[in-house]
């Protein structure tokens, strides 16, 4: 038998042929341009075995090619085995992106004797390209991205091209196809919202849009919808979103949410609150026909970022023409990203207290992993592998108060799996962990109070001096992004070499981004701020939460990262400077809400400055502090040794 994704794409080119279509598009995002989508919309997955979350694929008559960036080419050199797809490298020096690679190889495309375009260049017919995506799956951004770079590359009159949408196409081949999820709906109480009720953040963004001279605002965002509304699901893995739209105008709030499985009390008594506070409770898919239903005078704006080409392009052909100053439909980013990402005072305080939680959680691990390796290789006890642990990490979650699940699947990684930035723990055949070298584990909470995502690299046993080294220098950088103080206005792009300075210094680098932002019991990654190479203009501000994640990685030998989460708040000093400003302007810096000791026993201390060494050990200390009353007699004194100063 043959590889099963190789005949899915013959199988989906044959489908290309009896329609008439040069190229296909398969994304792997959702019709709310989700980065985790639900098992209906892992397209790629389906058609190609690659189950990396960042990925696009281009299929052709005579190419397949997947493109996805620094943290998967491992994981896709292995996947796509046997496949035919080729991997495209993105993220490094001379990288084509897909539109760029569209535009360059029209000829190519067209050029395939199997291509249907190849038998329409005769005489003054122009040959057209075909290129057909699902446009629910696939952002007006990036579809307009892959427009102008095509309009450049066909502008004689030789070639002419069409973007076609077709909406769930792949399903005439995914028979099984999983159906769109319909979990039960909750709604959460003010104090646990930030204090805030859905009614006080529907009037704030009212007010925007009369600001803004905008009458209908569409949310297609899963997260934005879930903050505005103070609801929660889980209608995908690890991320408590409903799927949904969501449009407002002055007059009314229309939620497109119903669909088939809703059949549970705890949605039937969501919805009648919802209602109560007059918001309509409509079919998911009506959203189309409601946004025909707009008066020929109302403008009306959507996120192009999270709007789906499909809906794009109902707007644009059908209601509300875009392309000149007339236009009534805007293409601008949501005002609600920046308001949720900064976070309220009370959102903060439980914030804390969630984290000493998690952390009490993450060290109880971190002894059972140290007691339960030292036993197998004493032969006391069965091996210990990457699988169990994730299992033991989750249980010892699952017993804090207001947990509701992990915020995205654990990296329980161990020597050559590490080298994996995302890899994906096996439930059989995962590495045993033995008694020497490093592991890695990642992993996150979701509670009502809260969102945690936390890396620790352990020593194991015995390490080798590169081993030793690398982790001491990724352990600079975090050290060193941690204890930045910076000017108000600064964006995470001008700070992110501070993670990686001493990598460089090194010859040394990670190809991801060093920290994202994440949601309060919403997605373990949010926006709009981040700190990465990146270009991003968007301050850091106070109240935002972002990770600090400085990595190494090699191939087949270890993967290193230190992650704690961190708080932008001002550069308050009491006695010197208690209000974090003087005469040269605002200072903010980084209070770290991670509660978790950083191993010391892999570290090497001449390789660490005296103020690096300085903020190791107040922060073990710390966390010894808040932690040890919380602990058993045993844990206590585990802890205390871990914690040593260096």
């Amino acid at each position: 038998m043959g590889n099963i994704y190789a005949e899915r794409i013959k199988a989906l080119r044959e489908l290309m042929k009896e329609n008439g279509w040069d190229a296909v598009l398969v994304g792997a995002s959702d019709p709310h341009c989700s980065e985790y989508p639900a098992a209906r919309w892992k397209q790629v997955e389906w058609l190609t075995g690659f189950t990396g979350e960042a990925a696009s694929v281009v299929i052709t008559h005579n190419h397949a090619g997947l493109w996805t960036d620094t943290r998967y080419f491992i994981q896709a050199t292995a996947q796509l085995e046997g496949t035919g797809v080729e991997l495209h490298k993105l993220r490094v020096p001379n990288a084509v992106p897909i539109p760029q690679w569209l535009a360059e190889n029209v000829d190519y495309i067209i050029g395939a004797p199997s291509a249907p375009s190849y038998w329409l260049g005769s005489g003054a017919c122009p040959r057209k390209l075909s290129l057909v995506l699902d446009g629910l799956c696939w952002s007006a951004e990036e579809v307009l991205d892959i427009d102008s770079a095509l309009s450049g590359a066909t502008s004689s009159e030789e070639f002419r091209y069409e973007i076609i949408s077709r909406p769930d196409f792949i399903g005439q081949l995914w028979t099984d196809r999983p159906a769109i999820p319909a979990t039960p709906v909750q709604t959460l109480d003010i104090e646990i919202s930030g204090g805030e009720s859905r009614l006080g953040k529907i009037a704030w963004l009212r007010k925007w849009m009369l600001r803004s001279s905008v009458d209908n605002f569409l949310l297609t965002s899963l997260d934005e919808i879930a903050w505005l509304l103070n609801v929660r699901a889980n209608d995908i893995e690890y991320n408590p979103y409903v799927i949904s739209y969501l449009l407002v105008s002055q007059e009314n709030v229309r939620w497109f949410v119903k669909k088939d499985g809703y059949d549970d009390s705890d949605t039937a008594d969501s919805f009648e609150e919802l209602v109560a506070d007059d918001i309509s409770i409509e079919d998911y898919n009506a959203v189309e026909p409601a946004l025909g239903e707009l008066g020929s005078d109302e403008s009306l704006l959507a996120d192009p970022s999270s709007l789906n080409w499909q809906l794009y392009s109902f707007l644009n052909n059908s209601c509300l023409p875009d392309g000149d100053e007339s236009s009534l439909l805007h293409l601008d980013k949501s005002p609600v990203i920046l308001r949720k990402a900064v976070k309220e005072e009370s959102e903060i305080e439980r914030l804390r207290e969630t984290f000493i939680e998690d952390g009490l959680a993450v060290e109880r691990f971190l002894k059972w992993l140290e007691d339960s390796v030292a036993a197998a290789e004493r032969g006391d006890a069965e091996p210990v592998r990457e699988w169990d642990a994730s299992l033991k990490l989750s249980s010892l979650r699952a017993g804090i108060p207001g947990y509701r699940g992990d915020s995205f699947e654990n990296i329980s990684a161990y020597g050559p799996s590490a080298a994996l930035p995302h890899y994906v723990t096996p439930a059989s055949g995962s590495r045993v962990i033995e008694g020497h070298g490093l592991y890695l584990v990642d992993s996150g909470g979701q509670y009502l109070t809260g969102t945690t995502d936390i890396t620790r690299t352990v020593p194991t046993g015995p390490c080798t001096a590169l081993e030793r080294e690398d982790y001491t220098l990724v352990l600079k950088g975090m050290i060193d992004l941690s204890m930045a103080v910076f000017p108000k206005g600064t964006a995470g792009c001008q700070i992110d070499a501070l993670a990686r300075e001493p990598l460089w210094k090194a010859r040394r680098n990670f190809g991801h981004g060093t920290g994202h932002g994440i949601g309060y019991y919403l997605g373990v990654h949010e926006g709009p701020q981040d700190i990465r190479q990146n270009f991003n203009d968007q301050p850091l501000l106070p109240g935002m939460v972002t990770s600090n994640e400085p990595g190494l990685y090699r191939e087949g030998m270890h993967g290193i990262r230190h992650e704690n989460v961190i708080l932008t708040i001002p550069d308050r000093i009491p006695g010197i400077n208690p209000t974090g400003c003087n005469e040269f302007g605002e200072w903010l810096r980084f209070e770290t809400l991670t509660c978790c000791h950083i191993d010391t026993s892999a570290v090497m201390p001449e390789l660490l400055t005296a103020d690096e060494k300085e903020w190791l050990n107040a922060y073990n200390v710390s966390v010894y502090t808040r932690l040890a009353p919380r602990m058993t007699p045993e844990e206590a004194a585990w802890l205390a040794v871990k914690t040593r100063q260096i």
